[in-house]
Formats: structure tokens, sequence, C-alpha cells
């Protein structure tokens, strides 16, 4: 991750991910985060569409925003997105999440876990 990227982004609660449709239109949606050395890690449901634009394109950008995306906080940085399949840097990015975002993050993983959801959760790495 950039040095600019880093310290815009630090103390952000939310980023926009931007993701690109084929017809190469990009779609923005707010997203908790956390770093993890030079890269940022996103859970997101692993059937969602933002995974599915992920893996036809792995471009994306990222910028900090208020929890419903529609006011930005920093400029956009441009990179890419990958999916992490290893299971132990899934478990350190979910580690890095639940310490930065506490309850909530808990809380979203219990009604993850009741609603069986949690297994469809994927973890992305965005290089920025």
């Amino acid at each position: 991750m950039s040095s600019d990227a880093l310290r815009s982004l630090q103390g952000e609660r939310y980023i926009s991910l931007e993701t690109y449709k084929r017809d190469g239109n990009g779609v923005r949606t707010p997203v908790w985060f956390a770093p993890m050395g030079d890269s940022l890690v996103v859970v997101t449901n692993g059937n969602s569409y933002k995974v599915k634009r992920l893996k036809r394109n792995s471009t994306i950008k990222v910028a900090a925003c208020n929890m419903t995306g529609k006011k930005l906080r920093s400029s956009f940085y441009e990179g890419t997105g990958e999916i992490i399949s290893d299971p132990q840097t899934q478990k350190e990015a979910l580690g890095l999440l639940d310490k930065k975002y506490g309850w909530q993050m808990k809380l979203t993983a219990l009604l993850g876990r009741l609603s069986r959801r949690r297994r469809d959760w994927t973890v992305l790495r965005l290089n920025v």
C-alpha cells in the first residue's frame, strides 16, 4: 500500500470499494476494512456481486467514505484485489477486523453463524 493511501485511510472506519462490471462501469460498495501489512483486507459474502466482479477483473479503486458510501472522505486510490484462499491468512485478516471493529464484528460473526452465512465469508486482499 502506498504511504499516501495509508495516511489517507488511517483512522477511517469505511472505504468505498469500486469493482468493475463486464461493460467497464464501476460499482461502489462501502465496506469495513483493516490494514494487513502493505495491503487492506475486507470480509464479504463469497456469493456477492463484488466478489464475482473481482474474479473477472482484479482492478479496484478505494477511497475513505461514510457508512453509506455517499460521502467520500479522501481521493480514490487505484490498485488490484484478490481473494485470499489460505486459511491461516484468512484467520489473521478476521482477527484484524475483530480488533478494529470490536463488538460490531463479533455481532456480525454471531449473526453469520446463526444464519449459516459465515461459511460463505470470503476475505479479500486489496493492494493499493
